[in-house]
């Protein structure tokens, strides 16, 4: 086996310079595995502790132990560590994550700044402040009611008391003041200064209290709930960026103008709305002017023309001989679509147009996949079939999708699928906060229809609890005026317990039930009928809450309001009133002492937006009851709660505006000197063990120079084969380790004089901030000070050159932990 004694002559400092040409690691990797196993693995696996190079010498039954004591090293050893901490901050997306010069980087941060611009000005501008061109979403004192948590900017989270008129100290006049409870006292303030601090306190979830009220004698547990936010924002922000930017470098040729666009956009028959006009040049412009794929959200009250945009998008890509899908939630959506979009390009013999659905038997099915796959098919409407793995697309250039909040997480991850690859628009009238927080934070390009056209009239809506004397008599009126009715419920249990009751009240009006478990078949009959006016009163379920567009159905009444969402009961209520008649919708709960706080919040939110055009506010307010949702799938965390949601978002607004500051722009590899004498000599037995030790170690340094997965892959594989390495081994990875995190840290030079480190960086001081705060351990952030562009850190005495080592991997593991906290190119 050889001498355990170290071998001088193959002592391996770690920067040596080899032939370029060494054979890749997974050649230098395909050794006999068994062969190498027997021969050697219960000796290397003894190797738990190794000093100058010098391997222990193994007891006759060492071995026995061996392989749940390499194990358990390969669990806790600083490496493995710091291989899971990467992998759980940053994500697999890194590895596979287009490199960018940071030129590149400096061109799509301006183009995300301007673009949230446009986006805070076109969805916000009624409300924009002018605290230096920051959003604000503070709350107006007197908007508040006795009891709403409130947060303060520098002190934390209270209760409102009140407003009242009181003597201040320097002042013997009497001015208005608000007072805040706190965990430990009261607080007033004059309302100027209130207005300039204040922000509600809202939660993503169901309950609306915080954990605690915050002290007034001791703000430090809030500046830390507050440097938590502030993390989350900076990881949140990176998040968006990669989104936009991979977005960014997709390309696509720009969509040609032709005449016979503007011969389509004729044959709409009405006045285009100001917004609506705005709205059809802002996808005109993306298709054609861009090479980007568009991800555009259409956002507008049911009735305002939504549809007229998408039409007109279709028509462009179509006749560019691409294929276009629209994707809506439920079949009726589905089935009304068709028909519009069959009936507008009817006088276009050469565009097809297709149905998928569950209304269509296995051969018709079958044809139409077929025709799809040929590129026979140009127009393909359906709701969420059109997913599926089995519908393959010829040549798809757009991609349509009506109510999106109404898709599952599944379906929502499909489609976000296809946007780095075709068009995408997306139809709502009360779009899922998640698509209208990237819509506010200029992440996703928006257009917002709230004009209504001028033959609408708001619906009158009547919230009450449920008495059927006033159902009778809401009925009785609309079928009077010769009208219809639709009477929604939540669930499909009670519906013919409604139908008992209304064919005892109306014995000779025409009734019929609707819900998604009938057959196709009788679904489609019912629905015609009630579109044709045969049946007057369709008792169904939230089946009818997405685009159905009956004209003479003018009431609607929904029991059990209680259980729909804010979204919903806007959709349902958007059935009614579609033509120039006055409509009414009557919405009833069973007994407000029986409701949640949360369902009476919604409630009361849904009596305040009555005014039509109030879609996107009312999405506001359901952000606010609900929370924003998740951007990427994952759970919603504390962090929105530790602040609330209000001044999380203007933190985060703070945040996107000031981008470039958070930045940490990287070095390159062989810039990086680090002035610490130490290259242990690697034991010859493990030499003997290595297959071509030279060639390894050459490999290793390639891969530290590539990034920083190449080099975690390198040491994985190099574990997998032959076990954990010795003592001295590990300090050459150590070494390989501290200089690639150094270089993606930004930092120059890394030396030691005495107890003092010191590392030459060109981060500026608000980012060693940043990584200071969210830095687990209390040892590393403590001892590092931030001066004339250098860290450093005095240790309480000197340390041997092995354990220093050690030092700078663990206190650079911490801060490359923070790097997805920050923008690094």
């Amino acid at each position: 086996m050889g001498s355990l004694h170290p071998v001088p002559q193959v002592c391996t400092p770690l920067l040596l310079k080899f032939s370029p040409s060494s054979p890749s690691i997974w050649t230098l990797f395909t050794v006999n595995r068994s062969f190498l196993y027997k021969q050697r693995y219960p000796l290397l696996a003894t190797m738990a502790v190794y000093t100058q190079g010098r391997l222990p010498v193994s007891s006759p039954n060492t071995h026995k132990l061996a392989p749940k004591r390499e194990k358990m090293e390969l669990e806790t050893d600083a490496i493995s560590i710091l291989h899971e901490k990467i992998r759980r901050d940053h994500g697999k997306r890194e590895a596979t994550r287009p490199g960018m010069d940071s030129q590149e980087a400096d061109m799509y941060i301006q183009l995300v700044k301007e673009q949230q611009q446009r986006g805070l000005q076109k969805l916000k501008g009624d409300r924009e402040c002018k605290e230096g061109g920051v959003f604000s979403y503070k709350v107006d004192p007197y908007t508040l009611r006795s009891g709403d948590y409130v947060v303060h900017k520098k002190v934390g989270v209270g209760r409102f008391v009140g407003i009242k008129f009181d003597v201040s100290r320097t002042s013997t006049e009497p001015i208005e003041f608000v007072f805040i409870e706190y965990a430990d006292g009261m607080a007033k303030l004059p309302v100027k200064q209130a207005t300039r601090m204040l922000y509600r306190y809202n939660l993503p979830n169901e309950t609306k209290k915080p954990r605690t009220l915050s002290k007034l004698s001791d703000t430090s547990a809030w500046e830390r709930r507050k440097t938590k936010g502030k993390v989350a924002i900076q990881k949140m922000v990176v998040d968006l960026m990669e989104l936009y930017l991979h977005r960014l470098k997709q390309k696509r040729p720009p969509y040609p103008r032709s005449p016979a666009m503007a011969e389509f956009a004729s044959q709409f028959p009405y006045e285009p709305t100001p917004d609506q006009k705005q709205a059809f040049i802002d996808v005109e412009k993306d298709l054609t002017d861009r090479e980007t794929p568009m991800d555009r959200l259409i956002c507008g009250d049911v009735g305002f023309g939504k549809t007229e945009v998408a039409l007109r998008a279709i028509f462009c890509v179509v006749s560019a001989g691409k294929q276009a899908m629209v994707l809506a939630p439920t079949i009726v959506l589905a089935k009304q679509h068709f028909d519009v979009i069959s009936e507008r390009f009817s006088k276009y013999p050469s565009i097809k147009v297709g149905l998928l659905s569950r209304f269509q038997g296995k051969a018709e099915k079958e044809e139409h996949l077929n025709m799809i796959k040929k590129g026979d098919l140009d127009i393909i409407v359906g709701t969420h079939s059109l997913l599926g793995n089995r519908v393959v697309y010829n040549n798809l250039g757009l991609l349509v999708v009506d109510e999106e909040q109404r898709f599952g997480v599944k379906q929502k991850e499909k489609i976000a699928s296809f946007k780095t690859s075709v068009d995408v628009l997306t139809l709502s009238a009360t779009p899922i906060p998640r698509t209208l927080y990237l819509a506010l934070t200029g992440f996703r390009d928006a257009s917002l229809i709230s004009t209504p056209p001028p033959e609408r009239v708001p619906i009158k809506t009547h919230l009450s609890a449920f008495g059927k004397e006033k159902v009778i008599a809401a009925i009785r009126y609309e079928l009077d005026r010769g009208g219809q009715v639709f009477y929604v419920l939540p669930r499909i249990k009670g519906l013919e317990e409604v139908m008992d009751f209304l064919k005892h009240s109306f014995p000779d009006v025409d009734i019929a039930i609707a819900h998604g478990k009938q057959y196709s078949k009788q679904l489609e009959e019912t629905m015609e009928k009630f579109a044709q006016g045969e049946i007057k009163i369709l008792i169904c379920t939230n089946i009818v809450e997405s685009g159905l567009d009956i004209q003479n159905a003018n009431t609607i009444i929904i029991q059990d309001v209680q259980q729909f969402g804010l979204a919903q009961l806007y959709q349902l209520r958007g059935r009614v009133g579609r033509a120039d008649r006055e409509a009414y919708a009557y919405l009833f709960y069973p007994d407000k002492s029986l409701l949640s706080d949360q369902a009476l919040e919604r409630l009361a939110a849904l009596e305040e937006c009555r005014e039509l055009g109030q879609g996107f506010q009312l999405a506001e307010r359901d952000m606010g009851i609900r929370g924003f949702g998740t951007i990427f799938g994952e759970q919603q965390t504390g962090d929105v709660g530790n602040v609330g949601i209000d001044l999380f978002f203007e933190m985060l607004f703070e945040s996107l505006s000031k981008v470039e500051e958070h930045r940490v722009v990287s070095v390159p590899y062989q810039s990086v000197e680090i002035d610490i004498n130490i290259n242990p000599h690697l034991p010859s037995e493990y030499i003997n063990y290595l297959e071509n030790p030279m060639e390894i170690i050459n490999d290793a340094e390639k891969a530290a120079e590539k990034d920083i997965w190449s080099l975690m892959q390198f040491t994985e594989n190099l574990r997998r084969q032959y076990g954990k390495e010795p003592y001295s081994m590990e300090i050459l990875l150590k070494k390989l380790y501290v200089r690639r995190m150094a270089a993606d840290l930004g930092i120059n030079r890394i030396y030691a004089s005495g107890k003092m480190v010191g590392m030459e960086t060109r981060m500026s001081k608000r980012v060693f901030k940043l990584m200071t705060d969210s830095m687990i351990s209390d040892v590393h952030r403590n001892s590092l000070i931030f001066e004339g562009g250098q860290i450093r850190a005095e240790l309480l005495l000197e340390l041997p050159r092995e354990q220093l080592l050690n030092w700078i991997f663990q206190c650079l593991a911490e801060l490359h932990a923070s790097l997805p906290a920050l923008i690094k190119y």
